[in-house]
């Protein structure tokens, strides 16, 4: 029998108020909200109403995207709060979907770090092993995926920062092209290179939610007018005869023994689904990471510039520490930055010749534990040291599942493609979900 959307909504409340005092998913839910808009639903339904792809799709949203008449906390102290008026363009796109909002998720302050130890609005926890972090900034979205609290959540990714908890929860997040997804009502940490994305726990949800956000906003000033492709046509194209290149160095080093053979074991299920396998040589990827972050650091410092020069304003310490970085960035840096930026842009445009999209692992460990990341900006480097390259890129990339370490937690292998190819990842991705089942496991106690 078919749940009322009124009954799903019910199940995800239920999920939500039981595991959520240990978890700390979520800062504001969404009670009376969600449950008028569900009815609103089933009475449509019953009048002979279609939905949409996303319609009917129970979704969280990170806290730093704002929901009218719902706090945006941006995971900060209370002095930093604000009360919106309205939606974000994508908070709205997916109202007029026919989605639910449920509520909002906790991350990592002010979006600006890789763990959600969030000091304001409690320590995040990874809910195959509530020791362990559940990665960020938007680790609150991958832990309500991952723990059945929502069908879907939206994050934000800079460096990261969707892909991360995709990867260390075992959830599909993608991280689109910048300009594809409007990013007019969330709050920034480099509009350069944010952009807003979904997770979901299998790619055609990741799709769906994709196609109800994604197109050109003529208020957004990063917004690109380009026209978005179809998960149906991608799943049409299929696999056979795609272009996968596996990078020689850099991507594959310095990974842990287990996820190294998983991304063996995906590798061949690709080539046996009739993709073509080929070596790739990017170079210069091991000195993106340190050359993207003064700019996105300087970034950030830019639009927090009051909150840094206030030495009693409640920021957390670690992100002030972070910071400060960029706040002491010089204009040489910023420029060496920029520079060193075309060139890595060309260097993939010119890889996206030879191939049709990339695999790497997502990141090169599981989820670390919680005591040794607690305040730790060098976790963060750790953890983004794989999806800071292709931010700085501006390219479309997407973490799925790829299998588990012997402790039972999750591993996340990344697919990169061309600007715009978002449904080449779609196509890989599906295609992969559809041979293997780590997207259909679920935490240990998890109904």
């Amino acid at each position: 029998m078919t749940l009322t959307k009124r009954q799903k909504v019910e199940d995800y409340l239920e999920s939500i108020h039981s595991q959520d005092s240990t978890l700390r998913a979520f800062i504001t839910v969404m009670d009376t909200e969600a449950r008028r808009d569900a009815d609103l639903l089933d009475k449509k339904l019953l009048d002979g109403h279609q939905l949409s792809p996303a319609g009917g799709l129970v979704i969280s949203i990170k806290d730093n995207i704002d929901v009218a008449g719902i706090p945006t906390t941006c995971g900060s102290s209370a002095e930093f709060h604000t009360l919106p008026k309205y939606d974000a363009e994508v908070s709205a796109r997916l109202r007029n979907a026919g989605a639910i909002l449920i509520g909002k998720v906790n991350l990592h302050e002010f979006a600006f770090g890789g763990t959600t130890q969030n000091p304001h609005h409690g320590l995040c926890k990874n809910p195959w092993d509530k020791t362990r972090i559940p990665g960020g900034s938007s680790g609150g979205s991958g832990v309500s995926v991952a723990a059945r609290m929502c069908d879907v959540s939206l994050g934000s990714d800079t460096g990261g920062s969707i892909r991360i908890p995709a990867a260390l929860n075992g959830v599909t997040g993608l991280r689109p092209t910048v300009g594809r997804v409007s990013n007019r009502g969330s709050t920034p940490v480099s509009p350069r290179f944010d952009t807003i994305g979904p997770l979901g726990r299998d790619v055609a949800t990741v799709a769906a939610v994709y196609e109800a956000i994604a197109g050109y906003d003529a208020n957004d000033n990063i917004s690109v007018k380009y026209p978005v492709d179809s998960f149906a046509a991608a799943i049409g194209n299929g696999v056979d005869g795609l272009r996968i290149g596996i990078p020689e160095s850099f991507f594959y080093e310095d990974i842990d023994a287990e996820i190294g053979h998983a991304m063996e074991s995906a590798i061949k299920i690709f080539a046996q689904l009739g993709a073509k396998i080929k070596k790739i040589n990017l170079s210069r990827a091991k000195d993106t990471q340190g050359l993207m972050t003064p700019m996105l650091l300087a970034d950030a410092a830019f639009f927090h510039k009051a909150k840094l020069e206030n030495p009693n304003s409640g920021i957390g310490i670690d992100i002030r520490e972070r910071m400060m970085i960029g706040y002491n960035t010089t204009g040489l840096e910023y420029a060496s930055s920029n520079r060193a930026k075309e060139n890595w842009t060309r260097d993939v445009s010119n890889i996206f010749n030879e191939v049709d999209a990339i695999i790497t692992p997502t990141v090169s460990f599981a989820a670390p534990p919680a005591e040794k990341s607690l305040g730790m900006i060098s976790t963060t480097k750790d953890l983004t040291r794989l999806t800071f390259v292709w931010s700085f890129a501006e390219v479309p990339a997407m973490s799925i599942p790829c299998g588990f370490t012997s402790e039972g937690l999750p591993m996340g292998l990344q697919l990169i493609g061309p600007w715009w190819k978002e449904s080449t990842l779609f196509a890989l991705g599906h295609s992969f979900q559809q041979e293997t089942d780590f997207h259909l496991n679920k935490p240990n106690k998890i109904c």
